[in-house]
């Protein structure tokens, strides 16, 4: 038994302890950040919010500069989401969950390739594009950066970007030594995959009504 909680959790006896609080909180609220995301509630963005800021200073002071970025965008994007949700296309409706459109397609793919170069460039800047981590770390925050676009805008597709985000992420944060991260991720994927069902289920619905 201890050697499978030393596999799992060694790593941490090199951590601060208010640091390893710290993971477990923004672990916490991000569980329930895509958890009101899977229920399509306003709660995803408050919640998601004070877990990004804990995250962006964790992975600023551990050195992982993607996804730091990955974290502030998240809270940005939070700020722009809360407001299309709430946003009312009419006197009685919000805007509604859609599909994503041709000129969405094309500007996610402009996000993605953008973020890449972004990215790339703030490794080679402070000069960590030194293993495959970086590479790996690049993609899955190009990928996640559209994923939130998409989630902001109440899009079904974002669902896509979080479960290939989420499935590489989950053994990537497992190497970096981030346990707890690791198992969110386990747990992100799984709450994706049912957020997509929703989403899709919901939709359906409102296409038949309308």
């Amino acid at each position: 038994m201890n050697h499978i909680f030393d596999f799992f959790f060694s790593q941490y006896s090199e951590y601060a302890t208010i640091d390893i609080i710290l993971e477990i909180v923004a672990v916490i609220f991000g569980f329930l950040s895509v958890w009101y995301s899977k229920q399509n509630k306003i709660l995803v963005f408050p919640t998601g919010m004070i877990s990004t800021l804990i995250f962006v200073y964790l992975l600023l002071k551990w050195e992982l500069l993607g996804d730091m970025m990955i974290n502030a965008y998240y809270f940005a994007m939070s700020v722009y989401g809360w407001y299309v949700w709430t946003r009312k296309v009419d006197e009685t409706h919000v805007t509604p969950i859609s599909k994503t459109t041709s000129k969405e397609k094309k500007l996610s793919a402009g996000i993605f390739l953008a973020t890449i170069a972004f990215v790339f460039l703030v490794y080679k800047t402070f000069d960590k594009w030194n293993g495959w981590v970086a590479y790996v770390d690049t993609i899955t925050t190009a990928i996640f950066f559209v994923g939130m676009w998409l989630m902001a805008r109440r899009k079904l597709e974002n669902w896509t970007f979080w479960i290939i985000g989420d499935i590489i992420s989950l053994p990537l944060y497992f190497y970096k030594g981030f346990t707890f991260t690791s198992f969110q991720y386990l747990g992100f994927t799984v709450i994706a995959i049912f957020g997509y069902i929703a989403w899709k289920k919901s939709l359906n619905n409102n296409l038949q009504t309308a």
